[in-house]
């Protein structure tokens, strides 16, 4: 990473002088530091030649000419690493790209939050269960989401490990063996919400939506043949570093982190004075930064000279999370300051986060046409100051799960209950996600040169 004389003034232990924030709190630490050591000796999960093209693949994003879709659950769970569930994700994530590249008339780079997501800061330390005081769950690489299995367990970090690799070696034996039958949706199980008000008008918009898949197919646009070979990345939030530093291995005179091909730093942890900042400034991986309406420019363009020092093509991502309010507000003058730094970035857009909304009973869900909006609105602001929009950034998973409102479906709160079952934030679900990839070939359209 960086220039010479960073990288001889950065150690892979040198954030541990600094506050490291949202790292659990192992009540034996001689039992975490001996899983550490584990770690350190097991294999990379990925490796650098890999990091080093996906570098070069966002190089080509940040430039206008590829389109990033990366996405993926909230947070990954141990119970999800079988076949069918695997495979419903890697579906969703490569019927999007082709809808995409299809409206952008340019190749799509599919990072998927899979093979790593195991971890998840929170705002709280503590909640409230049946009357109970527990702390939060923070993924199962940290804790059990039942409420008698929240202390912190350094064990679930082998266990995150090993489910990361055999969800990594899935996704490249289906690559490999030829991903087939990618036109089909997964099987349908929707006896849960097959009364609620709008069935008929959604499985029609849905019918219609593979329809069309089936008429890009009878051109060749869907044939694995045709889409040559399918390129995949694994991505995950680099939050807890002691296992980010256990699996950061040297290859010549750098250092990557070989627990996913892209980490990204949250909102919570971009903090230049503190350790993320400090460990993520040494590895060589591409890294994104999570950026919310709190962003100031002048702040942003210091971190990217920090992160990134000479420029490297294909190294940092600023990930905007603003809101759908905030985007015309907000976004202009963070596009401002990084032009005029003369920075080159990757921009993203991450329209989820900003807006989530909490329930009266504490239910967190997001509405389908604000996560639109912001999207609008920020390929809007990109067009009128003629950058880039890189790509786009959504948790979604490829299940019939009932976790967002309004789409096709026009899911509102009272069917939120049917099948909620993310353990933190709301995702997309399988036709939700679809419609927003066809919303989305509207914008790319208009995007495009010529």
């Amino acid at each position: 990473m960086g220039n010479r004389s960073s990288r001889t003034t950065w150690s892979p232990d040198g954030w541990q002088r600094l506050e490291a924030r949202h790292q659990p709190d192992y009540p034996d630490q001689t039992a975490y530091q001996a899983v550490l050591e584990q770690l350190a000796t097991l294999p990379p999960i990925v490796f650098p030649g890999e990091i080093v093209q996906l570098r070069g693949r966002i190089a080509e994003a940040a430039a206008g000419r590829q389109f990033i879709l990366h996405g993926g659950d909230c947070v990954e769970r141990f119970i999800d690493c079988t076949p069918q569930t695997i495979t419903n994700k890697l579906k969703i994530l490569l019927q999007m790209s082709v809808i995409l590249s299809h409206a952008a008339r340019r190749p799509v780079l599919r990072i998927g939050r899979i093979a790593g997501q195991y971890f998840k800061p929170r705002s709280a330390a503590f909640e409230t269960i049946a009357g109970r005081t527990v702390p939060t769950y923070r993924g199962d690489t940290i804790n059990g989401y039942a409420a008698d299995q929240r202390e912190p367990d350094p064990e679930r970090l082998l266990k995150g490990y090993f489910h990361a690799t055999a969800t990594l070696n899935y996704i490249r034996s289906m690559i490999d063996g030829g991903f087939a039958d990618l036109h089909q949706p997964y099987s349908w199980n929707l006896h849960s919400i097959e009364q609620t008000h709008r069935w008929g008008e959604y499985r029609a918009i849905v019918d219609h939506i593979l329809d069309a898949i089936h008429f890009m197919e009878s051109f060749g646009g869907l044939r694995n043949e045709n889409l040559g070979r399918i390129d995949f990345y694994t991505s995950h939030e680099g939050l807890h570093l002691g296992y980010e530093r256990a699996l950061t291995r040297p290859e010549g005179e750098r250092w990557y982190d070989t627990s996913a091909h892209l980490l990204w730093i949250g909102e919570r942890t971009r903090d230049r004075a503190q350790a993320h900042v400090e460990f993520f400034r040494g590895v060589s991986n591409p890294i994104g930064v999570k950026l919310s309406a709190t962003a100031e420019p002048r702040d942003i363009v210091a971190l990217a000279r920090e992160l990134d020092p000479d420029g490297e093509a294909g190294r940092l991502m600023l990930i905007t999370r603003l809101g759908e309010e905030q985007v015309r507000g907000r976004l202009p003058d963070l596009i401002e300051a990084v032009a005029s730094a003369g920075l080159d970035v990757a921009w993203m857009c991450d329209p989820m986060h900003g807006n989530t909304t909490t329930l009266a009973g504490g239910r967190k869900t997001r509405d389908f046409d604000s996560v639109l909006g912001e999207l609008d609105a920020t390929f809007e602001v990109h067009r009128a100051a003629g950058t880039h929009l890189a790509g786009v950034h959504f948790e979604l998973t490829g299940d019939d799960v009932t976790e967002c409102t309004g789409g096709a479906l026009e899911l509102a709160e009272r069917d939120l209950e049917a099948r909620y079952e993310s353990y933190c934030d709301p995702r997309l679900n399988y036709a939700q996600s679809l419609e927003m990839a066809f919303l989305i070939s509207r914008f790319l359209r208009e995007q495009r040169p010529g």
